[in-house]
């Protein structure tokens, strides 16, 4: 056994020195220990030494030898001097073993240290510190009792010993009560060798479990200023509790206060996970129910808005211009959300397919190594389990082409610069020749058009917005940036979910498309994260809200002219904006 504070064999060497000795052996929990080493051959039972023939020759049965119990063993002198006597030989077995149990104690706490934190569930965390203060410090019964703060109370969160069971029957102590309640108050740790004589202690306890209390170490669990809760350990099997034994608790105490508050956000963090994961799924559900369910309301309103218009023109009735052409607009926004929709649903199943997929194709390898009566058994079935869930997802085929960037980015520029109609935009176009990327250019056109119009409804009139491409050695760039508003880093972390918009709920307003502040579903975002994962581009956010309107609350007027905080264009330009960042690997490309 070896000691991370102290040197048993030097300890010895020294002894034997300071004794004038002509050796000394340690026995400590059936290990042996010796100085000469060759001593331990010559030691045979608890009765003292005799002579071996490979042991030491110079040690006969006319040896004086001199024989000191420790707790946990015994140290035996060889031949003492006549110097010291056996006061002294007393003192340095004493002092021996307060060394090996400091050092023992050491090594204790700092291996259960690591394994406590290793494990960040709650109950066997708690476990491990009970078992590690019942080895050190040998008692009967030991706990945690943990802090309700909104109650007001405590309550024993483990057990373990003769009585224990009680304890587990959600029995709780009013905090300020009894030696436990005490403790937790004022984070004061107490060392009681005789509880009833203390008037804080509650007899109660012991009459209701049957288990009588004798002793009691109890020390708070503390973290950070706060305390969590107290540790208790009660009737010391042999002897007394001391200072030291209390100093020992409350270092388990103070690591076990750390352990348990990362076991606590663990689990609220997991509970929070699992939180996300359902009300994801529940989202989804949503989503494809929503899609499922206005696809025919959608199909019968807009022949009823064509209908409506064409009796209308037959009987030359213009006074409901205005009201028809709102209603287009309207059902034309509900149409492209129907789209964007399809589009998430259909690139998410794929997703979920070749992940299915991926599956069989691992076990599939596994049985090609297998003999031919299991590749024959399964094989077939393999193949049928894949095209099961092909079927299953119908997702929709794809059509990967070369596309000549520069000419598909003027196309995608030209078309927003149409449908924003009289906004007063400049759209910087910044596009490197001859780069081709293998692409669908459908989905492509889709995750351009999507940024391009949400940098167009985020920027202000007489601002800019600059869209690039560039090609390195790796990868293919496409990248919008505009110097509008920017978001909040709040939004920022939400921007990908899908059905979000980053104006206050209560300003937020559903305007035409293109126009700044139009608001919107959000939906173009999301498509855009489900297309990425789907074709195998990244899609990064870089943005800065505006200073001089940092929250959503607050109101840009939606042209730089309007604006209190600025007089020049440029002061607009550096006070916000976004970038949206499309990385294309080239490897994936073939």
């Amino acid at each position: 056994m070896q000691f991370s504070l102290i040197n048993v064999e030097e300890k010895l060497r020294s002894y034997r020195r300071f004794a004038d000795c002509q050796g000394i052996i340690l026995e400590w929990k059936n290990e042996l220990y010796s100085y000469p080493v060759e001593l331990k051959k010559s030691i045979n039972g608890p009765g003292g030494c005799t002579q071996e023939k490979e042991g030491a020759e110079a040690f006969d049965k006319g040896n004086t030898i001199k024989e000191f119990p420790l707790e946990s063993g015994r140290l035996i002198f060889v031949d003492p001097g006549k110097s010291a006597d056996k006061r002294t030989l007393k003192f340095l077995a004493r002092e021996l073993e307060e060394g090996i149990q400091l050092a023992t104690t050491f090594d204790s706490i700092f291996n259960a240290v690591k394994t406590i934190s290793s494990d960040l569930r709650l109950r066997p965390l708690l476990d491990r510190i009970m078992s590690l203060s019942e080895e050190i410090l040998n008692v009967e019964v030991s706990s945690v009792i943990l802090l309700n703060r909104e109650k007001k109370e405590l309550y024993w969160e483990i057990s373990r010993g003769e009585g224990s069971d009680f304890f587990r029957e959600n029995v709780t102590i009013p905090l300020g009560e009894g030696i436990a309640g005490t403790v937790a108050q004022n984070g004061k740790p107490v060392l009681l060798n005789d509880v009833y004589s203390d008037g804080r202690w509650c007899p109660s306890y012991d009459w209701k479990s049957g288990f009588r209390t004798r002793s009691m170490l109890c020390v708070p669990i503390e973290y950070h200023g706060r305390i969590l809760g107290v540790i208790e350990a009660i009737n010391k099997k042999k002897g007394k509790f001391t200072t030291y034994d209390l100093s020992v608790l409350d270092c388990i105490a103070s690591q076990a206060a750390v352990a348990i508050e990362n076991a606590r956000i663990y689990e609220e963090l997991d509970e929070a996970y699992e939180e996300l994961k359902a009300l994801d799924k529940a989202r989804k559900k949503v989503i494809n129910h929503l899609s499922h369910e206005i696809k025919t309301p959608l199909a019968i309103l807009g022949g009823v808005v064509r209908k409506l218009s064409d009796e209308l023109d037959r009987l030359r009735i213009r006074g409901l211009d205005n009201t028809l052409n709102r209603g287009r607009r309207n059902l034309s926004r509900l149409f492209d959300l129907q789209e964007k929709i399809d589009d998430i649903l259909h690139a998410g199943n794929h997703v979920e397919q070749d992940k299915l997929i991926g599956l069989v194709e691992k076990a599939s390898s596994l049985i090609e190594g297998a003999n031919e009566e299991v590749r024959s058994k399964h094989g077939e079935l393999l193949d049928i389990i894949t095209e099961l869930i092909k079927s299953t997802f119908q997702t929709e085929k794809i059509h990967v082409e070369g596309i000549p960037l520069r000419e598909f980015m003027d196309q995608v520029c030209d078309e927003a610069a149409f449908l924003m109609g009289r906004r007063d935009l400049h759209i910087i176009r910044k596009f490197e020749k001859d780069i081709i990327l293998r692409m669908d250019k459908g989905v492509l056109k889709k995750v351009c058009q999507g940024l391009l119009k949400n940098a167009i409804e985020n920027t202000p009139d007489q601002g800019k917005i600059e869209v690039s491409t560039r090609s390195t050695e790796k990868d293919i760039w496409i990248e919008f940036r505009d110097f509008g508003i920017g978001i909040t880093p709040e939004n920022q972390k939400m921007i990908f979910g899908g059905f979000f918009h980053t104006q206050d709920t209560d300003s937020y307003t559903s305007k035409k498309p293109y126009e700044f502040s139009a608001g919107g579903s959000g939906a173009d975002l999301l498509r855009t994260k489900v297309f990425s994962e789907r074709f195998g581009f990244s899609v990064r956010l870089d943005s800065t809200r505006c200073g001089y309107i940092p929250e959503d609350t607050d109101i840009c007027p939606g042209k730089i002219s309007l604006c209190k905080f600025v007089e020049e264009r440029t002061e607009c330009f550096s006070s916000g904006g976004s970038t949206f960042l499309l990385k294309f690997s080239k490897a994936a490309q073939g």
